[in-house]
């Protein structure tokens, strides 16, 4: 398989792919989008190669010129933005939550073209072209560990247990990239409090779908499948953290990780764990996908923090898509007003 190199760093319209037949261009020519190698490196490009493919194996360094940057784009070319489809099904009765940001919104055809969805493929652009395989219907989720009502509800039931919301978030990934999107969901901490947590429960696991059939990268190593997830329980019933189950008021495209996904705000967009069919309350801290495959690179907390770099690159500054330049990261991506006293006394460096 070759390896695939990616380069970005500008707009969310300007991002090019880089093969080992086409890097001797970089070479010959010396600039990355019209700009000076040295100077974009400074300025513009986050160079480190894709997450999974360093991790596997370390023969891509011995090319030379291995660039993956946060924010690239993938086969299926430069995201598009626009309006929304009319042919997107409507989620009826959506009201507006209590969190917002006046930051203007990611046009749906960014957020629902440019996603890291590895279960569909390590490019950006694969879970657009492929998650029309996913089945969504009908589909349960079993709830189960320390509740004193164990269950298994339908998500159509599940979304009839609760009023639906609009919550405009900041959404920051670990490649150092973001994009602000109105979700529709509703609060986790609603539901917990409805399955009658124990004393014992002190973390929130949760699973995605294992259906190699449907989702084509579990037919591959990219991962250890199913991918799963956890929250500290006060994480997963602070207000902030949301089950979503749309996106500008409509139903969640599969490539976001339909029917439905947890959005975390302040965290990486890693511990949004998508299209879950399992949620256990659980006593010891849980098993977690990406700490698995590399600790030292990420935590078990994953909060967004401009002062601890990943060990390949920095956090300090984050590329808006759809935005030319770079912006300033901000603490708990903006929500250490309401997130901070969570951790309150703890060493953020260790406990990334």
């Amino acid at each position: 398989m070759p390896f695939t190199w990616m380069l970005c760093g500008a707009s969310s319209t300007a991002s090019a792919r880089v093969s080992i037949r086409t890097a001797p261009l970089l070479t010959a020519y010396g600039t990355i989008f019209g700009r000076p190698i040295s100077e974009a490196s400074e300025q513009m490009l986050m160079i480190f190669p894709r997450r999974r493919a360093f991790i596997a194996g370390g023969a891509a360094a011995a090319t030379g010129l291995l660039f993956s940057a946060a924010g690239c784009k993938g086969k299926a070319g430069a995201p598009k933005g626009g309006e929304v489809p009319p042919s997107a099904p409507t989620l009826p009765g959506v009201v507006p939550g209590p969190f917002g940001t006046s930051e203007p919104q990611t046009p749906y055809g960014d957020i629902t073209g440019y996603n890291n969805f590895y279960e569909f493929g390590t490019d950006k652009g694969d879970p657009a072209a492929k998650a029309h395989t996913l089945v969504t219907r009908p589909w349960t989720i079993v709830f189960e560990g320390e509740i004193a009502k164990p269950q298994t509800i339908d998500v159509d039931t599940l979304l009839k247990l609760f009023p639906l919301e609009e919550r405009v978030y900041r959404l920051r990934c670990v490649e150092a990239w973001s994009m602000v999107i109105p979700w529709v969901g509703f609060p986790l901490g609603a539901l917990i409090k409805r399955l009658e947590p124990t004393t014992r429960a002190k973390y929130v696991a949760f699973e995605t779908k294992l259906a190699p059939t449907e989702m084509p990268g579990q037919r591959t190593g990219a991962l250890d499948w199913p991918y799963v997830e956890g929250l500290r329980i006060d994480e997963a019933v602070h207000p902030l953290t949301l089950l979503a189950v749309g996106l500008y008021g409509r139903v969640l495209p599969n490539q976001n990780g339909a029917p439905v996904r947890l959005v975390v705000p302040w965290k990486y967009g890693y511990k949004s764990i998508k299209s879950i069919v399992k949620v256990t309350l659980v006593e010891a801290q849980p098993p977690t996908t990406w700490n698995l495959q590399a600790p030292h690179e990420y935590g078990f907390y994953a909060n967004v923090n401009p002062e601890v770099d990943h060990p390949r690159w920095s956090q300090a500054s984050e590329q808006r898509i759809g935005e030319s330049g770079r912006r300033p990261t901000l603490m708990f991506n903006g929500y250490g007003k309401q997130v901070a006293r969570l951790y309150a006394g703890m060493d953020l460096r260790a406990n990334f």
